[in-house]
C-alpha cells in the first residue's frame, strides 16, 4: 500500500495508520486474503499505486499469478474459496458506495459472518476502509504506480 510521505504536519496521521495496520494484521485474517481485499478495492477505485503495491505484497505472501490476474473477475472463476468470495463481496459493496449501489446488504453481511469471527470481520472492515482511504489520498495527490517511496 502506497503511503503518504512523512512531514511534520502528518506525523500523527502516519502513527495512527501504523497502529491501525498493526491492529488489522492482528485480527486473525490470512494476510493473503487481506491482500486480495486491498487489491480489489484499489482496482475499483483505479488507484494504480495501490494496485501495484497490492500485487507486490500479495506475491510476497505467496499469492499466485493466476489468482491475482483474476481477482477482478472473482465471481466468474473457480480460483477463490467461499470465504474469499464473501470477503470480496463485502469489499465491493463497501467500496462502491458512491456508485449508488445498495451498499453492504444483510445478505452480504450474513455471508461474511458465516466465514469470519467478529474480530476477523472487524479486521476486514478496517482493511477495506484503510484501503479506500489510501486510494483517495493517492488519487488526490496524483500518485503513479511504481514510484519508489
Amino acid at each position: 500500500m502506497a503511503a503518504p510521505t512523512t512531514s511534520a504536519a502528518n506525523t500523527d496521521v502516519i502513527t495512527a495508520i501504523r497502529h491501525l495496520t498493526s491492529a488489522i494484521a492482528a485480527g486473525g485474517v490470512d494476510p493473503r486474503l487481506l491482500g486480495l481485499v486491498h487489491l480489489r478495492a484499489s482496482q475499483i477505485n483505479s488507484c494504480s499505486p495501490c494496485v501495484y503495491a497490492g500485487v507486490a505484497a500479495a506475491k510476497k505472501h505467496g499469492e499466485t499469478d493466476e489468482r491475482l490476474h483474476n481477482v477482478a473477475a472473482w465471481r466468474d472463476t473457480p480460483f477463490f474459496t467461499e470465504a474469499e468470495r464473501a470477503a470480496l463481496a463485502l469489499t465491493e459493496a463497501a467500496t462502491r458506495l458512491q456508485d449508488g449501489a445498495a451498499g453492504v446488504t444483510d445478505e452480504i453481511r450474513a455471508a461474511a459472518a458465516e466465514h469470519f469471527t467478529e474480530e476477523q470481520l472487524s479486521a476486514l472492515t478496517s482493511e477495506i476502509a484503510l484501503t479506500n482511504f489510501f486510494n483517495r489520498v493517492n488519487r488526490v495527490r496524483g500518485e503513479q504506480a511504481g514510484k519508489s517511496w
